[in-house]
C-alpha cells in the first residue's frame, strides 16, 4: 500500500516541503506517481527517520548523500565525522565543566578564579 506525501509528512512529522527537497537532492528515491500524485512505499518513513537522525547528529546533506555512496567513500566520510563528533564531545564536556564551576564559583569574574584558570590550562594541553 502506497501513501501520499501528506500522509508521509503526517506519519514522520516532517513537512512535505522537506520531503520534496530531499527527493530533489537524491536523498530519497523518486516515488511512483498515481494520477499526478507522489505515492510512497511504507519503508519511505523509515528512510526519513534515518535522514532526520543524521541531520540531528550534525551530518550535512552532502555527508548524508555520501552514506549512500560506495563503501570506501562512505567509510572515509564516516571516519572523518567520528573524529569531528569526538572533538565536539570534548568541547561539550569542557562547556559542562565550565558551567558547573561557574554556578558554584564565588568569584565575581570567573576568569579571575584560579581553579578555573587551572582547568582552562589543562584543557589547552588536552584538546585540539
Amino acid at each position: 500500500m502506497r501513501i501520499t506525501i501528506g500522509q508521509l509528512a503526517e506519519v514522520t512529522g516532517v513537512p512535505a516541503s522537506a520531503i520534496r527537497f530531499w527527493e530533489r537532492h537524491g536523498l530519497l528515491p523518486a516515488p511512483e506517481r498515481q494520477g499526478g500524485q507522489r505515492r510512497y512505499p511504507p519503508e519511505a518513513a523509515q528512510r526519513i527517520v534515518v535522514l532526520r537522525t543524521c541531520q540531528q547528529a550534525g551530518l550535512t546533506l552532502a555527508e548524508i548523500g555520501e552514506l549512500q555512496e560506495d563503501q570506501p567513500r562512505r567509510q572515509a566520510m564516516i571516519r572523518a565525522k567520528i573524529t569531528e563528533v569526538e572533538q565536539r564531545m570534548i568541547d561539550l564536556e569542557h562547556a559542562h565543566q565550565l558551567l558547573v564551576h561557574a554556578l558554584q564559583c564565588g568569584e565575581e569574574d570567573i576568569t579571575g578564579c584560579p581553579k578555573f584558570r587551572e582547568q582552562m590550562a589543562a584543557w589547552g594541553t588536552s584538546s585540539r
